[in-house]
């Protein structure tokens, strides 16, 4: 099976119908997403496509971009653009094949092809019976295409895998942040093509296809079980940041008619095992992966940018300028993806308003060193505003952020402070709250960014009177609401309810005389803040 011209892909039809296809189809207007059953595996097909564009199909210039999104390449054009990789994107047969080991790992024991999935209990976890949450055989039987996307979701996110089984390129578990335009029935390709860099914005030297510099499975794997073998990004071409491959492993499909456990349907061609051998490539120093956003200590400027990754509590509100803003960023130490900066470029070009502008889509897992605690995938707005005018809007949002985390602490405060004689000591999860408050809150917060993006053209990082004013009684309204359903919710006897009381008296009194509070009442000079 050959991924770039074999059918294989499962596509959304804009009259709500799916069907398979070539990868060569993702041009055709009647196409409207991909249809894979599996959240992490849809999010694997969008990096997919999008690498695979970005290899052999990138635009010159955002004039040639802006051309292929209005009026999109045909199949025949794409396919012709295919030719020189094909070689690199077979999944089974003789010779290199896609996203394995060049070596066939004949010495290395089979395992079951379930260990693909990232979230799937590891051998100790069967072996323990501890897998009381993510039940052992969730895929014993995988149909070869889903195979293939379990491999490449694995090798794009892996995670720490054991003594020698490499994490990704860009750490275990990171966040990947797509721009996608808003509305169900948008063509996939114009979903595609909207990150899909040009070549004057991240400049790169014309890949050499045969060799192994783009894509590593062409050649011998460069092993990493002695020091000195770490691969830095000086010494390979960029575009192996779409295809890095961190697993060494080779899969073992069979010719067997079969029911995926994945998709459900009958295939011919199975794979129930896998082979993998560690101490596969070592990806090591400071990258920049285009999908991804960056963190660090601006005032360590030698140390290595990290990879934003999932927290407990989802994707929120506190970090969304790191997701979407691209300004200042070396001060701040925070870099959004290279997507992302590449859209505030077409900008310039197009002219979105409120109902056409894309959204951000982000998502990725959330984990505990080898453990997945969750997936995480949610929408987040994104504004069409230059670079030029986005130090403004990044200083009035992190005041926004900064008195919401204030204000959360608070909360979360006084709420153990109603539940325990020594919250101090207190241990547990009190994650809900948190997840509660930023969840009622954001409709607020994003209403406060659409008013400071006006103010950020004027060169103003500040809400007026009325808008700081409004969010702020959202925020109180909603700590006073949580304090009351998570502390009050029951009578309790006398003496707790003494307790409870004084617990919301120190609640309110900062809420509205805090010294945090009375800096951003004076500083949006609110008449009343009450």
């Amino acid at each position: 099976m050959n991924l770039l011209q074999d059918v294989w892909l499962p596509f959304r039809l804009q009259d709500g119908s799916h069907q398979n296809a070539p990868l060569s189809e993702i041009a055709n207007p009647c196409i409207v997403d991909f249809s894979l059953p599996r959240a992490d595996f849809q999010g694997a097909a969008y990096q997919f496509a999008i690498s695979v564009l970005q290899t052999v199909f990138a635009p010159e210039d955002t004039y040639q971009w802006l051309d292929r999104y209005r009026q999109p390449p045909t199949n025949d054009e794409l396919q012709q653009c295919f030719e020189p990789v094909l070689h690199a994107f077979n999944a089974s047969g003789d010779g290199p094949l896609f996203m394995q080991d060049f070596d066939a790992l004949e010495s290395a024991k089979p395992t079951s092809v379930a260990g693909l999935l990232i979230e799937a209990p590891g051998a100790n976890g069967i072996k323990q019976n501890t897998d009381h949450f993510v039940k052992r055989g969730i895929g014993e039987v995988m149909s070869l295409e889903m195979a293939v996307l379990a491999l490449f979701t694995l090798q794009i996110n892996a995670p720490a895998g054991g003594q020698g089984h490499r994490v990704g390129l860009r750490g275990g578990g990171p966040l990947t942040t797509l721009v996608m335009p808003q509305g169900e029935q948008v063509s996939l390709w114009q979903k595609l093509w909207l990150n899909v860099i040009n070549r004057e914005e991240w400049d790169y030297a014309e890949p050499d296809f045969k060799g192994a510099d783009v894509f590593p499975w062409l050649a011998p794997t460069k092993t990493s079980d002695k020091k000195g073998t770490e691969i830095y990004h000086k010494v390979i071409h960029p575009l192996q940041i779409l295809w890095a491959m961190p697993r060494r492993i080779r899969l073992q499909p069979l010719e067997e008619s079969a029911m995926c456990a994945i998709s459900g349907a009958e295939s011919a061609v199975v794979v129930r095992q896998y082979k993998t051998q560690n101490y596969g490539i070592n990806y090591a120093g400071d990258w920049s992966h285009p999908f991804t956003p960056y963190k660090w200590n601006p005032k360590k400027p030698d140390e290595d940018r990290l990879s934003i990754k999932g927290q407990p509590g989802g994707i929120t509100y506190k970090i969304w300028d790191a997701l979407t803003l691209t300004e200042d960023s070396e001060s701040i130490g925070q870099q959004s993806a290279g997507v992302v900066k590449h859209f505030y470029q077409l900008t310039r070009m197009i002219e979105w308003d409120d109902i056409t502008t894309p959204r951000l889509w982000a998502f990725g897992y959330d984990m505990d060193n080898m453990k997945a605690r969750g997936w995480y995938s949610t929408s987040l707005p994104i504004f069409s505003l230059p670079v030029d005018y986005q130090s403004a809007l990044l200083s009035g949002v992190k005041r926004l952020q900064n008195i919401a985390s204030d204000a959360l602490w608070q909360t979360r405060t006084q709420i153990k402070a109603a539940w325990f004689e020594r919250p101090g000591d207190a241990k547990g999860d009190t994650s809900f709250i948190d997840v509660a408050f930023w969840q009622r809150t954001e409709t607020a917060f994003f209403n406060a960014v659409h008013a400071l993006v006006v103010s950020a053209v004027a060169d103003d990082s500040h809400l007026n009177p009325e808008q700081a004013n409004l969010w702020l009684r959202n925020l109180r309204s909603v700590c006073v609401d949580l304090f009351d359903e998570y502390a009050l919710a029951d009578i309790g006897s006398e003496r707790s309810i003494v307790k409870r009381m004084k617990a919301r008296r120190m609640l309110t009194g900062w809420l509205y005389g805090g010294k945090n509070m009375k800096n951003f009442i004076a500083e949006h000079q609110i008449a009343e803040a009450g």
